[in-house]
């Protein structure tokens, strides 16, 4: 639910997973054929997953981080893993890039920029769930374009600041 001033997206596990699913549908009613998905750690690992499982397809992962500073909301020095991890063989042929936003579109952009530097590669697009509007990268596939550009609190967050002493309590009986 997008509150009245257009700052902030709360969004329930039923929503999340109706919007990955509709993310799937669009890669697929686009008819683009690809041969991986490579998702972006953390946010692309739950979106990466399902289109992997619904479009059987290999997932291979790469680690990124950019929220540092104020309680990871404001967003700081851009980490990229130097190593992407896969099952077997190389990131090559079609790929498809997968994350949960575009946000800044800063870590999307490098990350493609990296990729295109990848001979293997022959074709790569981008998916994801939200694209903000200050985003300076537009990703191929997108559900959601947030003009506003709210902070969304996906369902997940709840686990960012609690501990096994705070999860045990939650089964104490």
């Amino acid at each position: 639910m997008l509150t009245d001033d257009g700052k902030h997206l709360y969004v329930s596990w039923d929503e999340y997973h109706l919007l990955t699913e509709r993310l799937a549908l669009k890669v697929a009613a686009s008819g683009w054929e690809f041969d991986q998905i490579l998702c972006l750690a953390r946010g692309g690992l739950r979106p990466g997953d399902v289109l992997s499982r619904v479009f059987d397809k290999p997932l291979a992962i790469m680690s990124t981080s950019s929220y540092r500073d104020e309680g990871g909301t404001l967003q700081g020095r851009l980490d990229m893993a130097k190593y992407i991890t896969m099952p077997k063989g190389e990131l090559a042929g079609r790929v498809l890039l997968v994350d949960d936003l575009a946000d800044s579109g800063v870590t999307l952009q490098a990350v493609v920029e990296r990729l295109r530097g990848i001979p293997a590669i022959k074709e790569l697009r981008s998916a994801v769930i939200w694209t903000k509007g200050v985003s300076c990268y537009t990703p191929d596939y997108y559900v959601e374009l947030l003009p506003t550009s709210p902070w969304i609190h996906q369902p997940f967050e709840e686990y960012d600041n609690l501990r096994p002493d705070g999860l045990a309590r939650k089964f104490a009986v």
